[in-house]
C-alpha cells in the first residue's frame, strides 16, 4: 500500500486524480504540484464565456475553497517540475529533488506558435487563464482588425467570441475546409458556412508566411501573397504535450508520455490528460486525446491504476467525445471518425444546419457528429460504447420517429 502520491500538473486531470484517491479512501499524503499560480480551473470557458466577459474568474474554478480544504492536499502552485528519474524514484521541483512513492503526470500541453512572432505585441495564443485575460483585455481595447490563425475548435470559438465584441474578424485556415481532416469535407463546408454567415472573413487553403510589425503586429501576410491588416492576432494551430522536462527520465516519449493500455508509463508512474499517449483497445490505436471528458475519466483511471497490482489493472478504453459552442450552434462529436469513413445523415438537415450524422467503416459504427442535436448524439454515443455495428446503427436510425 502506498504512503503518498505525487501529482505533477494542477490541471483538470490532476485534480480529478486527487479527488478520486480521496473518494476511494486513500488517506496518505497527496502532493498536487502546478506551474501556474492559479488553483485548478476549467479551460473550455477560456475561449467562450470568460473571453466574452460573461463570466468572472471565480466561476471557472474546478473546486470551491472548502472542497479543496477537504481534500487535504499538499498543494504547491507556481512551482515547476524540471526533471524526473524513474530509476531512483525522484522528481525535481524548482531544483529540489524529492522522492516519490507513486507519481501521476498530468502536465498537459502548450500551444504551438508561429515562427518569428516572439516579442511582437498583439500576438497571442490561448491555453491558460492568463492568456484568456490578456486576449479579453485586448478585445475590450477596441482593435481595428482581429486575425485568428487556425479554424480548429479553439480558433473557431475565439472568432465567434471576437465577433460578439462587434469587431471585424478574419480567420485563416491552411486546410481546404475547417476541420476537414477530422470531420470530412461535407461537415467542414457546413461549419465554414456558419462562420461566413455570421460575418467572419474566412480564408481557407492558405497559410501564414509572416506576421508583420516591428514592436507590435500591424498585418499578416498570407501564403497566397495577400496582406490582412491586424492589430490583434490569436494563433490556434494546435498544441504539443509538455514533456520537455521528462527528457532523460527513463520514460518513453513520443508525442506525449507513452503508457500501456492501463495508463502505466513505468513502475509506479502513470499519466493522464493531454500529455498521455496510450493504446486504446477499443480502437486498436495508440492515441492522445485533448478533450475535457478524457481528462476527467483518465485522471480518475490513472489514479486508481497507481493503487492496483498489475494483475488487477484494467485497460482504459473510452469513446472520445467533446463539444464546442459557436454562435447559436452546439457542435458535438463522439467516437473516432476518419475523413474517408462512410457517412449517413440520421436526423435533421444540412440546409438548416441542425443535424446528426454517423460515421462507419468495415461494418463498424465509428462516430457520431451533431449540430444542435444533443439528444441524438447521446443516443449514438451509447451505441458506440456497446460497439454497435454500422448495420445496427442504420437500423436504429430507421426506427426513430
Amino acid at each position: 500500500m502506498r504512503d503518498s502520491v505525487t501529482i505533477v500538473g494542477a490541471s483538470l486531470a490532476g485534480l480529478r486524480a486527487a479527488e478520486t484517491l480521496r473518494r476511494d479512501g486513500f488517506g496518505g499524503r497527496i502532493s498536487l504540484i502546478g506551474d501556474e499560480p492559479h488553483v485548478p480551473y476549467d479551460r473550455p470557458p477560456l475561449s467562450k464565456q470568460l473571453l466574452a466577459g460573461d463570466w468572472e474568474i471565480d466561476r471557472i474554478s474546478l473546486s470551491p475553497t472548502e472542497r479543496m480544504a477537504d481534500l487535504d492536499l499538499d498543494l504547491r502552485l507556481g512551482q515547476r517540475a524540471t526533471a524526473l528519474d524513474v530509476a531512483s524514484h525522484t522528481v525535481d521541483i524548482e531544483g529540489t529533488t524529492e522522492e516519490y512513492d507513486g507519481l501521476l503526470i498530468a502536465t498537459g500541453a502548450s500551444c504551438r506558435t508561429l515562427p518569428g512572432t516572439e516579442g511582437i505585441a498583439g500576438v497571442h495564443t490561448l491555453r491558460t487563464l492568463d492568456d484568456s485575460i490578456a486576449i479579453r483585455d485586448a478585445l475590450r481595447s477596441g482593435p481595428r482588425r482581429v486575425v485568428v490563425v487556425g479554424a480548429g475548435f479553439i480558433g473557431a470559438e475565439v472568432a465567434a467570441t471576437a465577433l460578439g465584441y462587434g469587431l471585424p474578424v478574419t480567420m485563416v485556415e491552411a486546410l481546404p475546409v475547417p476541420m476537414g481532416r477530422v470531420l470530412g469535407d461535407t461537415v467542414g463546408d457546413i461549419v465554414a458556412g456558419v462562420h461566413v454567415d455570421n460575418g467572419v472573413d474566412l480564408r481557407c487553403g492558405v497559410g501564414v508566411d509572416e506576421v508583420c510589425g516591428t514592436d507590435r503586429v500591424e498585418s499578416v501576410r498570407l501564403s497566397d501573397g495577400t496582406v490582412v491588416e491586424a492589430d490583434l492576432v490569436v494563433v490556434g494551430i494546435g498544441v504539443v504535450p509538455n514533456t520537455g522536462w521528462l527528457q532523460g527520465s527513463g520514460l518513453a516519449l513520443d508525442d506525449g508520455v507513452v503508457c500501456d493500455e492501463t495508463c502505466l508509463a513505468a513502475p509506479d508512474v502513470t499519466a493522464a490528460g493531454d500529455v498521455a499517449r496510450w493504446p486504446n483497445p477499443r480502437y486498436g490505436e495508440v492515441m492522445r486525446v485533448e478533450h475535457w471528458d478524457n481528462a476527467v475519466e483518465q485522471g480518475a483511471h490513472a489514479a486508481r491504476r497507481l493503487m492496483l497490482p498489475d494483475e488487477e489493472a484494467k485497460p482504459f478504453s473510452p469513446v472520445p467525445w467533446f463539444w464546442s459552442d459557436q454562435y447559436d450552434r452546439k457542435i458535438q462529436l463522439a467516437g473516432r471518425p476518419r475523413p474517408d469513413d462512410e457517412v449517413s445523415l440520421v436526423d435533421g438537415s444540412f440546409e438548416e444546419r441542425r443535424f446528426a450524422i454517423i460515421y462507419g467503416r468495415d461494418d463498424c459504427l465509428t462516430a457520431v457528429f451533431g449540430m444542435n442535436r444533443p439528444r441524438q448524439v447521446m443516443q449514438y454515443k451509447g451505441l458506440l460504447e456497446r460497439r454497435a455495428s454500422w448495420s445496427e446503427a442504420l437500423d436504429f436510425a430507421e426506427d426513430q420517429p
